[in-house]
């Protein structure tokens, strides 16, 4: 089986704060902040690198890291985010010496650390506040969005914006690439990638090793220059896709529409059955989709948006390619009906996601977590008379997720009474608590406030 290549973007990156694309500034307040840490003077102990995907966040840290020797210990705070796996692998890694044994530095990486949500991610955000408290290594976070970080977590470090880069790094790192894998390239061809890149450096090494597939020369021609405000329909689209047969072509009118891979994937998804009549195209279309599909479930693991254009190609250059058997007329191509059906089911996932997250914070696991491997359980669980009361008392369900559970309708008998019996449980459980802790000497002053507050709650 052949093996897949690297992706150039990974096989260039830099080994040193040298080869880091523009960010002078940045880079030498960063040799700064290393070098306070080796002489122990260290005051912020945490940096916060943000800024848009490509423009070098990553990239800087691993070039200190390698720069100044020290080891690496990356956590991908998205993946991997609930406080307890937080503080074993970072918190241990932040307070302990390196791996051979000796007194170096160990860089710590947390990437991703917009994604953490601290409500129902089981304390991620205050885990890694408590690591960089303690911390005696150098921690780095990366995100994309400063603001969107938990605000404390903000506070605790010291934040660095890295900002788009400009065009003359981008075509000298572009030219400093195609050198050492012997590409020559026509006049214009550098420029034209690096101007269409708008300063994210990874998607113009990723356009350069895209278009060089199979080739040593590059012209202007191999470029898809159209520009994105050229706006074609997307059922101008189908067409290109299912009766040009021209993997380019497809691809350049795809480039020209104002849609994401997400929702062109839908589109093509829909009309495939229409634009191909063969079984065979049929098939082979499907699995040029299957991967895209796959591609774009990279892009949202990763946050790697690099990967958007592989999905693209494949989705719309790789089922017009696959084409063998083309028939004449007209293709009344309509909107997927997936979309349809997200609107139908809308309020029903609603309800599922906020009984994932009561779930989630009872049982201290992520909602994601609960959505696809608890709920199944508490599902079984209501259907038992003993603890159906119990549950949805612990869990202060409401009629809808009661009946979601149970797979029924809000308005049946059984689910008000369940809902019934349930806050009555909890009325009961509140009276219980005022005579243990208040006294019973306060009882009845005290039910009567108890029984307000319920009221309050109920209107």
């Amino acid at each position: 089986m052949m093996e897949e290549p690297m992706e150039w973007a990974e096989k260039y990156r830099p080994k040193n704060l040298a080869e880091v694309a523009g960010h002078r500034t940045i880079i030498n307040d960063l040799v700064s902040w290393a070098d306070k840490w080796e002489t122990g003077v260290q005051k912020d102990k945490a940096l916060i690198f943000y800024g848009k995907p490509g423009v070098g966040k990553t990239s800087a840290a691993y070039a200190l890291a390698y720069q100044m020797g020290w080891d690496v210990i990356e956590l991908n705070a998205s993946d991997q985010r609930t406080a307890g796996i937080i503080q074993k692998v970072a918190g241990s890694a932040s307070r302990m010496g390196t791996f051979d044994g000796t007194s170096g530095r160990r860089l710590i990486i947390l990437d991703e650390a917009d994604n953490l949500h601290g409500n129902y991610d089981r304390g991620g955000a205050r885990a890694i506040i408590n690591v960089v408290k303690d911390t005696s290594q150098p921690v780095i976070l990366i995100a994309n969005e400063f603001y969107q970080m938990d605000p404390a977590l903000r506070l605790a470090c010291k934040p660095v914006q890295f900002r788009t880069i400009n065009s003359t790094a981008i075509v000298s790192a572009l030219k400093a690439i195609c050198k050492k894998e012997g590409i020559m390239v026509g006049v214009g061809v550098i420029d034209t990638i690096a101007d269409n890149a708008n300063g994210d450096l990874r998607s113009a090494i990723n356009d350069l090793q895209a278009m060089s597939i199979g080739k040593h020369e590059l012209e202007v021609d191999d470029i898809i220059t159209a520009p994105r405000d050229a706006k074609e329909t997307v059922f101008k689209l189908m067409d290109h896709v299912f009766k040009a047969g021209d993997m380019k072509s497809a691809q350049q009118a795809a480039w020209q529409v104002d849609e994401s891979p997400d929702n062109l994937i839908n589109w093509i998804d829909e009309n495939l059955p229409i634009g191909y009549r063969d079984a065979h195209d049929m098939a082979a279309g499907y699995f040029q989709l299957a991967r895209a599909d796959q591609f774009l479930g990279r892009v949202h693991r990763r946050q790697k948006y690099s990967l958007w254009r592989y999905a693209s190609l494949l989705m719309t250059g790789g089922v017009s390619a696959v084409r063998t058997h083309s028939h004449s007329g007209y293709n009344k191509y309509q909107a997927p009906q997936f979309w349809k059906k997200l609107g139908q089911t809308r309020a029903k996932r609603n309800i599922r996601d906020s009984l994932s997250k009561k779930i989630g914070g009872v049982c201290h696991v992520s909602g994601a977590y609960a959505r696809t491997d608890l709920i199944w359980f508490f599902k079984h669980l209501m259907k038992s008379k003993v603890h159906s009361v119990g549950l949805a008392a612990e869990l202060k369900l409401n009629p809808d997720e009661i009946a979601f559970l149970m797979d029924t309708k809000p308005t049946t008998k059984k689910v008000g009474k369940i809902y019934d019996e349930a806050q009555q449980l909890i009325r009961d459980e509140i009276e219980h608590d005022i005579e243990v802790f208040g006294g019973f000497g306060k009882e009845k002053t005290e039910k009567k406030q108890v029984n307000r507050l319920l009221e309050f709650d109920e209107t």
